[in-house]
């Protein structure tokens, strides 16, 4: 028991209890640090940037947990049918996820180029925009239409993976008994799949609102939190800050910061989904 304790504390509990240490200090880079109490927190809370930062990523979060949620429901359903080469397209709809972010990413730069963008070629070809086609990364809305469009695609994979394994073990006598009752298929998702999958579906939206809200490679490659930082989140405005500003102090803050925020989101997600039970 003590050393899987031990193990844990110094993976999860040092790094932890570190960072909230560092954020309670004036921390230049290559400066010893200065105990300030909660003046980096206060000095975040007057921070404009520091609120469009948390308003940015709830939006991000949001949409893009949605958007995975519905599309990755749709794509378990499909994949639970009998078709041909079932195995075979169910270990492509992998690749998104098990392709590197920073490579993926990049490929994902390629398409959005304005100079270079396939959709911007395929826009002005088809007559719907005018050349050069749209600047996707550099409009401030575009480019947070952007950055959810391609965390969805990467994260649908894991949705839809992991609801496909609920749905198969679904006993297929209720829905064997619902057709005798005369249930059309609407009926069988809604009183039938959908109750049964509310445990899985719960786990994976948790994790999902987890590693969104704290998603920074797919951003700072694409983006670095531009323009103006329309796609700036808590993971890329803390490590500007921690690294590109060298206040090692305030960036620990603006990490943390997020935590109160996740947890309420996480608390509020699991009470919503019991009170549908």
């Amino acid at each position: 028991m003590a050393l899987p304790l031990t193990f844990l504390f110094a993976l999860v509990g040092y790094p932890f209890l570190y960072g909230v240490y560092l954020s309670l200090e004036s921390r230049p880079v290559a400066q010893p640090g200065v105990f300030i109490g909660l003046q980096n927190f206060i000095e975040d809370a007057k921070d404009p940037v520091f609120w469009q930062v948390t308003w940015n990523t709830i939006i991000y979060t949001a949409i893009s947990t949605a958007l995975k949620m519905g599309g990755g429901l749709a794509l378990a359903l499909v994949m639970n049918q009998n078709f041909p080469m079932k195995n075979l397209v169910r270990a492509a709809l992998l690749l998104p996820f098990i392709v590197p972010t920073v490579l993926s990413t990049i490929a994902w730069m390629w398409i959005l180029d304005p100079a270079f963008s396939v959709i911007n070629w395929a826009l002005v070809h088809s007559g719907l925009s005018k050349s050069p086609g749209p600047s996707w990364l550099g409009n401030p809305v575009l480019a947070m239409a952007s950055i959810i469009t391609i965390n969805t695609w990467r994260g649908l994979p894991f949705y839809a993976i992991t609801l496909l394994a609920g749905l198969q073990t679904i006993p297929q006598d209720l829905y064997e008994a619902a057709v005798i009752d005369g249930a059309s298929r609407r009926a069988q998702f809604w009183y039938v799949t959908l109750p049964l999958l509310k445990p899985v579906i719960l786990i994976v939206t948790i994790f999902s609102v987890i590693f969104t809200f704290a998603d920074f490679q797919l951003v700072y490659v694409l983006t670095r939190g531009g323009p103006a930082n329309a796609t700036q989140l808590f993971a890329t405005y803390a490590f500007d800050i921690a690294m590109s500003g060298g206040q090692l102090g305030r960036g620990a803050s603006v990490a943390l910061a997020m935590l109160p925020l996740l947890g309420l989101l996480i608390i509020a997600l699991t009470a919503y989904t019991r009170s549908r039970e």
